[in-house]
């Protein structure tokens, strides 16, 4: 089956690997079986945030052919203080 593991370490950067995994692969194995670990050693294998399209899924998780597999990055600002940073920052713009 084949399989897309992807990651952005920084923004605008993506890491992408194409795989061809067997049948009953796990996400665990997709991740080893890419490089991905190798390549970005911050990422620890046992603390690793993973999803499949989007939807945060255990590494034990069996994949389907033309699965996208995805590596999440820790949030560093929670997003709604973000969105007020932000806004502070456009704020004189507007008066």
């Amino acid at each position: 089956m084949r399989i897309e593991v992807v990651f952005s370490p920084a923004p605008g950067k993506v890491d992408r690997s194409r795989l061809e995994l067997p049948e009953g692969s796990t996400l665990r194995r997709a991740l080893h079986a890419s490089g991905l670990l190798q390549r970005h050693p911050e990422l620890e294998s046992e603390d690793i945030c993973a999803g499949v399209w989007g939807r945060r899924q255990p590494l034990e998780t069996r994949l389907r052919d033309q699965d996208r597999v995805e590596v999440y990055r820790p949030l560093r600002v929670d997003p709604k203080e973000a969105r007020r940073q932000r806004y502070r920052r456009q704020a004189p713009a507007k008066r």
